[in-house]
């Protein structure tokens, strides 16, 4: 018998073969679930005829019909269109993502500044310092965050110890009566930018300005990675990004001037300046100051992490504690802690659907009042999945390429 023979009869029958039965598997799995999702939908659109609700999307279009929260005429595009009760939905879903990407992104920079010092303060051999981040740690970790956001948004702000607007705390730019600061329980107004003229110039020279500093940024650090010479990408991108914003202001005919907050005639509200409102404050606070307490264990655990002998070879070269930990445990604790630090990332921009507790107008704030103003259910909420899906999406993606560049490579 040949060996092509005796491998033919040691083969088994293909429905006794493991190999074509995963496939089979797969595909009928494929098969089921396309089969329950396709009977599912078919029911939903039987259901939606059934009681006269539009299956289409031409709801976008249609006008809002209410005034968004702390939104009087507020941006929809950056100086071109400001949006009103009478603007679309889909704008009223700009300004919704707008807002979320505002909370989401603060509330990042927070926690990720607040858990850094936290993670550290952890391994402190100052023992008031590390017992005060340890009880940081207990307390924001184990309180869920819709009650740490309404204690901020009404323990802190809105019953708290800031004046109502009419008696707002006012902090003056020195020599001047510009108000650099106004404070109270509402809002709080700092210095802006106002349009004043066409400013479609300024973003395009301020466009290109921004590719140059991203080429000068790696141009320095391949120089580093070449020859050694501290790269000082940071001053460089700086540098680069005010020089080329004043170029930009001066090439397009200075289209913005400095808008200052003031109280009006009445007393009752803020106009000129940026403003931000009680919801936001509060909500962006306590995210930021929830997921620190996340992040920090990560930076504690990661710094651990890093071998010890690191640490005596940093002391060894006379490093003080900051260089220590700014040029050799830091740089290598990051490898560790980028990975599980994505999901915080990603808990807080979704956590942001907690702002309608305090009256922000986030994405799920504004699908919610458009649904109770007659927009239909199931694609206002498909759109707002879609949303945080993106959210979570670019997120990671952006998280996951800085993962890769961190890590060691093997030569």
């Amino acid at each position: 018998m040949t060996e092509t023979q005796t491998r033919e009869l040691a083969r088994p029958p293909f429905w006794r073969d493991i190999r074509v039965l995963r496939i089979v598997g797969q595909v009928l799995a494929v098969l089921v679930v396309f089969l329950v999702g396709r009977w599912l939908f078919s029911n939903l659109i039987d259901n939606l005829n059934r009681v006269n609700i539009s299956t289409s999307f031409d709801f976008l279009s249609g006008p809002t019909n209410f005034q968004i929260p702390f939104c009087g005429e507020c941006w929809v595009i950056p100086f071109q269109s400001r949006f009103n009760p009478r603007s679309p939905v889909w704008e009223m879903t700009v300004v919704g993502i707008k807002n979320t990407f505002l909370a989401g992104f603060f509330g990042v920079i927070l926690a990720s500044v607040v858990g850094v010092i936290v993670g550290i303060s952890r391994l402190s051999e100052n023992w008031l310092v590390a017992r005060l981040a340890t009880l940081y740690v207990e307390i924001f970790r184990n309180i869920p965050p819709l009650v740490i956001i309404i204690f901020f948004g009404f323990a802190v702000f809105t019953f708290g110890p800031f004046p109502i607007l009419a008696e707002s705390w006012e902090l003056k730019v020195p020599g001047t009566d510009d108000n650099f600061l106004m404070i109270n329980n509402d809002r709080w107004g700092i210095p802006g930018v106002s349009q004043v003229g066409e400013a479609l110039v300024f973003f395009i020279v301020l466009l290109v300005v921004l590719i140059v500093a991203i080429l000068i940024w790696r141009w320095r650090t391949r120089v580093f990675e070449q020859i050694g010479e501290p790269h000082h990408r940071v001053l460089w991108f700086i540098g680069v990004v005010v020089v080329g914003l004043v170029v930009a202001y001066l090439v397009s005919g200075a289209p913005f001037a400095m808008s200052w907050p003031e109280l009006t005639e009445n007393r009752r509200n803020i106009s000129g300046g940026f403003q931000m409102n009680w919801g936001f404050m509060a909500l962006t606070v306590a995210l930021g100051l929830y997921t620190a307490s996340h992040i920090g264990e990560i930076i504690r655990g990661s710094i651990l992490a890093v071998d010890h002998g690191q640490s005596e070879a940093a002391n060894a070269l006379a490093l003080n504690a900051f260089q220590r930990y700014r040029f050799v445990v830091l740089p290598q604790s990051m490898r560790i802690a980028v990975p599980p630090t994505i999901n915080q990332y990603l808990n807080l921009v979704k956590n942001t659907s907690l702002g309608t507790a305090v009256s922000y107008a986030e994405i799920t704030a504004l699908t919610k009042t458009s649904i109770g103003n007659g927009r239909p259910a199931v694609q206002s909420i498909i759109i707002m999945m879609a949303v945080y899906l993106s959210f979570s999406l670019i997120i990671s993606l952006i998280l996951n390429i800085i993962n890769r560049r961190i890590q060691l490579v093997a030569r």
